[in-house]
């Protein structure tokens, strides 16, 4: 049985420049993973990028990426290193020859050292900071961009690098969390407003990450009903100024009353028979609840900005794309709009505080040599995009 999807269903992939690009002075350089590996060299992407084109090309029409904004901005309020702005202009002229349009995210979970070193998301200089790097990446780069994200993921990052401590600056405050959330949310709605002034009808808005939170008992269900508010419901209210609903989903997470994920406890979501990949528990049909609750109370299209499962074996991606793509078509057929969807990711990359061992690529790429091979999920994905339509 073929599905088929909207003519003008967007089929893409998306990465972040930290992961794929060798550090430059941000905040995560030199950063110790969980599997031992070093944040420093990712993928080698500044030096491949014209031959990477082939691989995003591969995989849809658009391309949702970002830059470093360490690179480009060297103190605060400075001009941008118009070197790097050259670098990154002709990378994007070069997918937009290949008619790949690009959405465009401004942060993506790193900041400049200097940035970080007066105070990050809980400096009051940090709004004007960003709003001077939010300016000049639209004078820089608008001209190229069809879509832009302001934030990825700020619910994820406020929660992990200001509450849990998982990411840099590794501070562990509830209240400097809720802090530096309104900080990012105050410099969203201030960059809505410049990017429509720049230009009216390209679409704006955030990935939000979205998860399935459930408690296993008394205590764990209070701690999952308090985290889905803080994640999901108080998230999506800060960022108000979207013309679209970006979403990604990746986890069902189980609280007993302390989270419960493949990353530590793989062996008890096994023996409490949850299915799971490499980091969390495996449930898309939570994430069409999650699109339910949240169009029925914003009304707004929908753009998945990222998805995927980490693993190794192209079998399980597979599975798992097939597992979402059909609730999103039922979706579809029940009404829901949707823009379209992006993968999580085009190949793999530096999984953040969890090291390059946490796959999530479509393209898989040599730890060490860096060579990039296309997967059997990547073939199946790709053939998807052409066809606009997926074998169930």
């Amino acid at each position: 049985m073929k599905l088929h999807f909207p003519d003008d269903f967007i089929w893409g992939t998306s990465t972040a420049a930290a992961q794929i690009e060798t550090a430059s002075d941000h905040n995560w350089k030199n950063f110790k993973s969980k599997d031992g590996h070093t944040f420093n060299r990712t993928t080698d992407h500044e030096k491949q990028r014209t031959e990477d084109i082939k691989w995003i090309k591969a995989f849809g029409s658009m391309y949702r990426c970002g830059v470093d904004w360490a690179r480009l901005q060297h103190a605060p309020n400075q001009k941008f290193d118009i070197l790097v702005v050259k670098e990154y202009r002709d990378f994007f002229e070069l997918l937009l020859k290949e008619d790949i349009e690009i959405l465009f995210v401004i942060h993506h979970f790193t900041n400049p050292m200097w940035f970080e070193n007066f105070g990050g998301w809980l400096h009051p200089k940090c709004i004007s900071t960003f709003m001077n790097y939010a300016e000049q990446c639209i004078e820089h780069f608008g001209d190229l961009v069809a879509n832009w994200n302001t934030f990825n993921e700020p619910n994820v990052y406020c929660l992990n690098a200001y509450i849990t401590g998982d990411f840099p600056p590794q501070k562990k405050n509830y209240f400097s969390g809720n802090k530096a959330i309104g900080n990012m949310a105050i410099c969203h709605n201030k960059t809505y407003d410049l990017l429509k002034q720049s230009d009216p009808n390209k679409p704006v808005g955030v990935s939000l990450n979205t998860a399935l939170f459930e408690g296993l008992n008394p205590v764990g269900k209070l701690v999952a009903k308090f985290t889905d508010w803080w994640f999901i419901n108080r998230s999506a209210a800060l960022f108000k100024k979207v013309d679209y609903l970006g979403l990604s989903y990746y986890a069902h997470i189980l609280f007993k009353p302390t989270a419960l994920t493949a990353i530590d406890h793989k062996e008890e979501l096994e023996r409490l028979g949850y299915p799971h990949d490499d980091m969390w528990a495996y449930n898309p049909e939570g994430f069409a609840k999650i699109i339910m609750r949240l169009y029925d109370k914003y009304n707004l299209p929908i753009l998945i900005t990222e998805n995927g499962v980490c693993t190794k074996d192209s079998t399980k991606r597979i599975e798992s794309i097939k597992d979402y793509l059909k609730i999103i078509h039922r979706l579809i057929d029940k009404g829901i709009p949707f823009l379209g969807y992006i993968h999580w990711s085009t190949f793999d990359n530096f999984e953040w505080n969890l090291g390059p061992t946490y796959r999530f690529g479509l393209a898989s790429v040599d730890l060490e040599t860096k060579e990039r091979s296309m997967t059997k999920a990547g073939q199946f994905y790709s053939n998807i995009c052409k066809e606009n339509a997926i074998d169930i």
